[in-house]
Formats: structure tokens, sequence, C-alpha cells
């Protein structure tokens, strides 16, 4: 149902991207709109873009009272629910809704939803390119990048959207026609108190969705299949590991596509992607394309022409017999391990950040097999240090510019070096791209002269 947001006193909590967007859309619509942020107005990236509007700035902590007389709260992924001012905001009736509640209110095409621990962006992206392709204007957003709320001033024929749990807690209504869940690992135990907390918030996806709606799941990863054994959508699988009755499977060096009636084969050698995790990103993206009708030579040319995101096991330079990688987007265990997973032995990694909870000692038999070198830096270097003792030699940098310095250093010809941190970037650096581009600027100015023979 959508809503009206004329004279209503609205709060926004948190002036990140979501936040700042959030607040353009609803003084548009004639809302009486207070932005609230515990962080100060110069060091809120982009601040710039809310100036001239007719605004309250509640900056440097959030005024309580703004909340207690609200009459909605706008609520940026990034808050939790259980902080003060929103806890006292529910104790007095007021709604709670996220940027994703609030933009899907006023979408009415057809929603594709994208969540899981891993390979979201990308096969949000893929999904987007298969879409473009097919000559649909459609939207491509979401934690990609690009607020929902943008895709509410202009006409599309789709919308495809990324979804963090994060996003998926403060939903009510949000209805995807085609929901996605990818894969489930451990990941934000820094923010819930349990693993199967976040979970539960991955699954929020589902809430709205009807027997008339799709859901697209990796049939590989037994938590994915536990928690949706009870769904009442058409269950659509991927499988890389064996063909399935229905659904996109791996056959050898083929994907195979067997759905009412079809059976469509496609050579994997064509794939531009490198990697296991990119296999099974390229077979979820397709699914929602074909079960709409597109034509599945038509998508899966799309998907091979697609080379990867920035910051992604991003090639970044060939050095000296060194190839270095930027995959500053593994800000979780189970990121790392797919990236590893793809590399021959000899990988000096960097890795550490600002810890989220997670249990580092599950990657030591793939560091064991792979790395020769560990880097780390960071808030969680010491813990990693510890969790991870004596499964490859550890070193500690004080920062990105010392590491990429050491891994010049010790890593020999025929080497890799991999940026896949396993943490978040916010003890360092304002979020991964900004961390991945020092990574590349870095790199770059290594000299040709002095690394490891």
């Amino acid at each position: 149902m959508k809503l009206d947001f004329k004279n209503k006193r609205i709060v926004v909590i948190g002036a990140g991207l979501s936040g700042q967007a959030l607040v353009r859309f609803l003084v548009e619509r004639g809302a009486t709109v207070a932005l609230s942020d515990l962080r100060q107005r110069e060091q809120i990236a982009g601040f710039d873009s809310l100036k001239g509007l007719p605004v309250r700035f509640d900056l440097g902590g959030h005024s309580l009272e703004l909340f207690e007389s609200a009459d909605l709260i706008a609520v940026s992924p990034g808050v939790p629910l259980d902080c003060e001012p929103l806890r006292l905001a529910a104790s007095c009736g007021i709604p709670l809704l996220g940027e994703i509640e609030i933009a899907a209110r006023e979408i009415t095409v057809p929603i594709i939803g994208v969540t899981g621990t891993n390979g979201k962006s990308t096969t949000t992206s893929l999904i987007g390119e298969i879409m473009q392709a097919w000559d649909k204007n459609v939207f491509v957003g979401g934690n990609l990048g690009t607020p929902l709320v943008e895709a509410c001033s202009a006409k599309y024929d789709g919308v495809v959207v990324e979804l963090s749990s994060f996003q998926l807690e403060s939903i009510d209504q949000f209805h995807p026609t085609i929901g996605l869940l990818l894969n489930l690992s451990s990941d934000h135990l820094d923010r819930y108190p349990d693993l199967q907390s976040y979970y539960r918030a991955k699954m929020e996806l589902f809430r709205n969705m009807t027997a008339a709606d799709f859901v697209v799941l990796n049939a590989d990863d037994p938590e994915v299949c536990r928690l949706t054994a009870d769904l009442k959508s058409t269950k659509v699988w991927f499988s890389s590991r064996g063909r399935l009755v229905e659904g996109m499977t791996r056959s050898g060096d083929m994907l195979v596509w067997n759905w009412a009636g079809t059976d469509i084969q496609l050579p994997l050698s064509q794939l531009q992607l490198s990697g296991e995790h990119n296999i099974e990103n390229a077979m979820a993206a397709m699914i929602p394309a074909l079960l709409q009708g597109c034509p599945a030579e038509l998508a899966w040319k799309a998907v091979c022409s697609f080379n990867g995101l920035d910051h992604r096991m991003q090639l970044v330079r060939q050095l000296c017999g060194v190839t270095w990688f930027n995959d500053s987007k593994g800000t979780n265990v189970g990121s790392v391990i797919k990236s590893l997973s793809g590399l021959a032995a000899g990988v000096t990694l960097i890795a550490g950040g600002k810890d989220k909870g997670g249990d580092y000692t599950v990657l030591r038999p793939l560091l064991e097999q792979k790395v020769e070198h560990l880097i780390l830096i960071g808030e969680a270097a010491q813990k990693m240090a510890s969790e991870l003792s004596g499964c490859c030699e550890i070193r500690l940098a004080g920062g990105l510019k010392s590491a990429v310095q050491q891994a010049y250093e010790v890593t020999a010809a025929g080497g890799t070096v991999l940026l896949s941190p396993a943490c978040s970037s916010f003890d360092m650096f304002a979020n991964y791209q900004v961390r991945g581009n020092e990574f590349d600027r870095l790199v770059q100015q290594l000299p040709v002269e002095g690394a490891a023979s």
C-alpha cells in the first residue's frame, strides 16, 4: 500500500547514502523531515547533496524528543533496530520502516530480490546485464550502491535489488515476485547475537511471497535447503555439483537448464568470470530471466560478456611474475574461502580490518594449502593472528601501505598477492571501495626493480 507522506513528521535515522536518498525522496513528497546521525556534518560523505533542502539536521547524537513526536521513522540499513532512539519510538507506537520498504510501496513493476552471504552484487549485476540485453529497462541497485528509492523517480520495466540482512530487518509488506537466496555462512556477528539471528534476517526476503511467486535457491547449501523447506513459492534450484531433475545445474563443462519441458545446454568455456563461485552466480542470475521468457542464448551471451565488478577478484597488475588481485569486497570469511579456492598455491594474503565477529579458524585448512604469507592489518589483526597461528607465515603490518610493501618483498615470481580482508573496512577506510582504490594505487606505484625473485 502506497504511503502518504504529505505534512507527515518523519525522522530519517542514518545519514549514509540510503539516508540521504530518503531525505530527498521524502522532501519531494511534502514531508517535514529531520535527519539524525551520531556523526558530525564533516564526517558524513556526500552531505553537501542535501544543501538547500528544508531539513532539520540532528547531528552528533540523537535528540530523543524528535523520535517521540514523529509520525514515522525512516531507518537506514546501517542503524541497528535495538538502538535507544528506535526502542523509544517503538515503545510510543511510532512505525519504523526501512528504505527498502518505503521505496517498494511506490514501485508497481515486478521486483527481483537477491540476498545471501556472498555473491549478491555480482549476481544482481548479472541479472541487470541480462535484462538490458533483452531490451528491458530495469533499475539495478539496493545494497549494490544505488538506493532503491531512486527507482521511484523514473519508469522501469522491472527492478533488480540486492538486499542485505540489515535492509531486510525493516521490511513490512515488501514483496518481490522472484526472490534469490544464494548461500548462507557466518557474517555480521558483530550485529547479531548468533548465526541463526542473522539467517532469520535473510529469510525475511520471503515473508510476503506467495505460491504465485518464484524462489531461486542453492541446492548445494544445506542451510539454504533447511531454512526454505516450508516455503510455498515455486522453488527453482541451481547446483554446481550435479544434474538436477529440474532447474539449472552443471554437467561437466556445460550448464544445463531443465524447466517446463526445455533442455538447454550452455558451454562454460565461454564464461569470462573465473572461479567456481562465479559459476554459481551465473547460474542463479540466468534463472529469473529464463523464467520470464528471455531466450537462453541471449541471456548466456550477456553473462559471458560480463568481466566482473570492481574490487571483487579484480586483476590489478602483473609485476615481475606476480599477479595482484583486489578483492576488497571480500568482507567475510566465506568470501575469502571462495576467492582463495580459485587460486593456485603460493599466495600472499593481505587480510584484516574491523572484526565482524566471525570465526577465522575455518580458514586454516585453505591457508595451509594455498597461502605462504599472511599479512594482517587493522583492528582484527591480533585476533586473526591468534586464531590462525601455525598455518603459514604470519606478519603484522601497521597499515595497507606497509602490507603492500611487505607482500612485494616476500612474494616470489609465479605467486599471487590477494587483498581479501575477511573484515569490514570501517576501522581504517570509509568503505570497501576506498580500501580497494587505495590498494590499487599502492600496487600501481610499486617499481619493477626490487621485487622478490
